[in-house]
């Protein structure tokens, strides 16, 4: 595929025609992670912090966020989702809450920027949640760990 393969003749964008791409069952899974403060993470778990469960709120935003990855990302196409299962675990050691978002479609295109937009929502909520008492979190580690289905196969990350 080259450089121009996402633009017509003329230059312009436009989607990737898969109109002719097999229905399979496909699968993404992504993670990242938010470092904090100590105390900010004992708020978390506790259920204590001012505006309410910032994890379960965390979740729902991710949710929302994979259902509306095509109205966000440009040429990317609007997708089915079957299952969004996202998985938030507090790391008392590195003070962090660690993020990985599954997603699955049966369709003709995968579903990885479905899995890294929840990843990327789910941390920036929590992040909006808790700035008032940590400004200093930092989101990293935003990737792509597993992929399945379609025309290319399965893919895992291997570092």
């Amino acid at each position: 595929m080259n450089k121009l393969s996402h633009f017509n003749k003329q230059g312009e964008a436009h989607m990737v025609d898969v109109g002719d791409k097999p229905v399979t069952h496909r699968i993404a899974i992504a993670g990242g992670s938010i470092t904090m403060q100590a105390e900010t993470l004992e708020l978390i778990e506790m259920g204590t912090h001012k505006k309410g469960d910032v994890l379960g709120i965390a979740r729902v935003a991710g949710i929302m966020a994979a259902k509306k990855t095509s109205d966000l990302v440009p040429l990317c196409h609007p997708l089915s989702l079957s299952h969004i299962e996202i998985d938030l675990t507090c790391v008392q050691s590195t003070n962090k809450v660690s993020c990985k978002v599954r997603v699955e479609t049966t369709g003709q295109t995968g579903v990885e920027m479905e899995a890294l937009t929840a990843v990327q929502i789910t941390l920036l909520t929590i992040y909006d949640m808790c700035k008032a008492v940590d400004r200093g979190m930092t989101i990293s580690d935003i990737q792509l760990l597993e992929k399945y289905g379609g025309k290319s196969g399965d893919w895992n990350r291997t570092d």
